[in-house]
């Protein structure tokens, strides 16, 4: 791990300021605003290589991560050291805005690098907290960091309504027919591959891949890699009849 650059302007940071302007942590705030507001929370820019760890599971969180470069893993491990993949994080995006805000004093997840990475690191009491200006900007700020742990939620309640359910199918019907919902019909791609996917259901992928093969043959579904069309005429994942 290495602290690199700084957030001033003119530093390193010019290099991935199209990266952090992405977030939509920083949406409304224009390129002065946003080297003022990284400044006000104690922006820290830090050079991560393979295998390393951001966060570690059981320590307690206070900063909010901005991916800059790269790609991390969310592991969760159990009480016999085995580690199971929760999902990615991308660059672009965050972790630890819902941790901070709910002050988690254990952290019941690691965040490890695939890959050399850079990290965009953010105090969170600094980000609640406005400077003697009270900036508008800084208003502004906290509205998107407040929408964004509310989605997180929202979205955590649609996947736990999915895993919840008992088989594979049910799962994926119940992930698939929210994606129709969501699109406003049956014709529509999801933003999975399928090892994405599996790992977002909490399913084996053959078993997955088995499962959706069914279902075609069935005449439940239709789909071409990430595209898929649902059909009319099912009872409870099988077709009527049956």
């Amino acid at each position: 791990m290495l602290v690199v650059k700084t957030t001033e302007r003119g530093g390193g940071m010019e290099e991935y300021l199209h990266l952090v302007k992405k977030s939509p942590l920083f949406y409304g705030i224009n390129d002065d605003e946003l080297y003022t507001l990284l400044k006000c929370c104690a922006a820290e820019q830090i050079a991560y290589e393979d295998s390393e760890y951001i966060f570690r599971m059981g320590e307690s969180v206070n900063k909010v991560m901005i991916l800059l470069r790269g790609r991390a893993q969310v592991m969760q491990e159990n009480f016999w050291g085995r580690q199971e993949l929760i999902y990615h994080i991308k660059e672009g995006e965050l972790f630890g805005e819902s941790y901070s805000c709910a002050r988690t004093p254990v952290l019941p997840v690691s965040v490890i690098t695939e890959g050399a990475c850079e990290v965009l690191f953010l105090n969170y009491q600094r980000m609640i907290t406005f400077c003697s200006l009270a900036c508008e900007f800084h208003t502004r700020f906290i509205h998107n960091m407040l929408r964004l742990v509310s989605e997180h939620n929202v979205k955590l309640e649609n996947k736990l309504e999915h895993v919840c359910r008992k088989t594979t199918r049910e799962k994926l019907l119940s992930y698939l027919s929210e994606q129709a919902v969501a699109r406003g019909g049956r014709d529509f791609d999801i933003p999975h591959n399928r090892q994405e996917l599996a790992e977002y259901l909490c399913v084996d992928r053959s078993a997955m891949s088995s499962e959706l093969s069914k279902m075609r043959n069935e005449g439940i579904l239709d789909f071409q890699k990430n595209h898929f069309v649902l059909h009319d005429r099912y009872d409870g994942g099988r077709r009527e009849g049956a």
